[in-house]
């Protein structure tokens, strides 16, 4: 029986928070009380704003319905970990639709996790390996757990980082907000000793440090930080822009591509284009438009259009020795032309 009222409470919620009704002499059982107890406890429950539900009936019964807001959550041992892990799992790898909120519930999930739980989500994370189609670097969910515990308490924040080409360097900053492109995470702060704006990529980052110095924030010269971050990007490299077509409907391209290269439109015609800017490479853009197992034609630019006709005999002619070696005599080595894509770059 749990005397303490605090405590029995927790457990009672805990229990209604399974997706399931409970009957009243159940719960009695459970807890360890009577069924007057469990009804005034429930009670409680409702002014603390959980919304409980109960049923008429010989033994009556109670559940937990949505509310118009989502008060606290109880989480049992497994509960926690099996989330933790899970954001874990994604922030690190920064997968697609894995945003700066799952960043900060990771935080604050990790902040009030006992020891014990810690460490087992440590060893359960260093013991699997997730398989994800992100394209970008994997990074240590610690660093980012840090960076959005700055961010959120708008505490200064001390790090090591590694340029592009390889220099390194002591930063300290206030941190301004954490941004995922999809494939990368990066943190858009103020840097003190330079005096100015910067963006970091965060697989760069080593040796995260909250000072524990608070900071009142700066206005951002853009406003946004994912338009301060576009801008930056778009400094730093050339782009160019695109467009294919796709023989086929843009739902079902739109789910084999990542969001960043743009949002493909129906064409009317059984197909679809896909207009974009980017400063990828194009090799690694005409690889990621095979990836998405349909005929397409490139229309633009140039460089893609060459890099795919490229792309396509080089394909071709691989497969060609290939069967050439299984045949022996080369029987089956195909037409022999060499080319596997037409003269507007088709695939």
């Amino acid at each position: 029986m749990t005397t303490d009222t605090p405590a029995r409470l927790l457990q009672l919620l805990s229990l209604l928070q399974t997706p399931r009704e409970w009957p009243g002499g159940e719960l009695a059982e459970r807890l360890g009380v009577s069924r007057r107890t469990v009804r005034r406890d429930v009670d409680r429950l409702r002014e603390l704003g959980y919304p409980v539900q109960a049923t008429k009936g010989a033994d009556g019964g109670y559940r937990l319905v949505a509310g118009k807001a989502m008060p606290p959550l109880v989480l049992d041992d497994e509960e926690a970990v099996a989330i933790a892990v899970g954001l874990r799992a994604g922030a690190g790898h920064a997968v697609e639709g894995v945003d700066e909120a799952s960043v900060r519930a990771l935080a604050k999930l990790e902040q009030v996790l006992p020891s014990r739980l810690r460490h087992r989500v440590s060893t359960l994370q260093a013991a699997t390996t997730p398989l994800t189609s992100g394209d970008g670097p994997s990074i240590a969910p610690e660093t980012l757990t840090v960076m959005a515990s700055t961010v959120a308490g708008r505490e200064r924040l001390r790090f090591a980082y590694r340029d592009k080409d390889g220099s390194a360097s002591r930063r300290l900053t206030e941190p301004h907000r954490l941004v995922s492109t999809g494939r990368r995470w990066y943190l858009v702060a103020y840097d003190l000793d330079r005096a100015g704006w910067r963006t970091f990529r965060v697989d760069r980052v080593s040796e995260p440090f909250a000072t524990g110095v608070r900071f009142t924030p700066r206005e951002l010269p853009t406003g946004s930080a994912a338009e301060f971050l576009r801008q930056s990007l778009h400094g730093r490299q050339e782009t160019y822009a695109f467009e294919v077509r796709f023989a086929a409907p843009a739902d079902r391209v739109s789910g084999r591509l990542p969001r960043w290269l743009g949002v493909p439109e129906d064409d009317g015609a059984g197909g679809c284009v896909l207009r974009g800017t980017t400063g990828d490479p194009v090799e690694w853009l005409a690889v990621r438009l095979v990836m998405a197992g349909c005929e397409f034609a490139v229309r633009g630019p140039g460089e893609l259009v060459e890099c795919v006709r490229e792309l396509g005999g080089r394909l071709s002619r691989a497969a060609d020795a290939d069967c050439e070696a299984d045949a022996g005599s080369g029987s089956g080595s195909g037409s022999g032309s060499g080319s596997g894509s037409g003269s507007d770059g088709r695939v």
